[in-house]
């Protein structure tokens, strides 16, 4: 076993924040001030559009919105920065420490 997947098994337990991005918008504050329930809110995204998948902040992946047992769940269609033989990618925990 190499070093490189000795130091994995070390911290593959450890927990890092997965998000989803379905969209961004732009909006004066006076706009945001009058924000009540039912209002909408327009996006950047097409429906149709693949989403930005981010690990600690740092994009990896592009994916779509399913339903998986009545609840909202994500399908990962595109893995963005492929690990290519030989390439280091590190990934960054919530306490800062870099992961290989």
């Amino acid at each position: 076993m190499t070093d490189n997947f000795r130091g994995l098994d070390l911290i593959r337990d450890v927990t890092v924040a997965l998000t989803v991005e379905l969209g961004r918008s732009s909006m004066a504050l006076k706009d945001v001030l009058e924000l009540v329930e039912g209002s909408v809110v327009p996006l950047d995204r097409q429906v149709d559009e693949l989403l930005d998948i981010y690990v600690n902040g740092k994009p990896i992946a592009k994916g779509e919105v399913v339903s998986e047992g009545g609840r909202f769940a994500l399908r990962i269609v595109e893995m963005i920065g492929e690990r290519r033989s030989g390439e280091d990618r590190r990934i960054e925990t919530r306490d800062g420490t870099e992961v290989a």
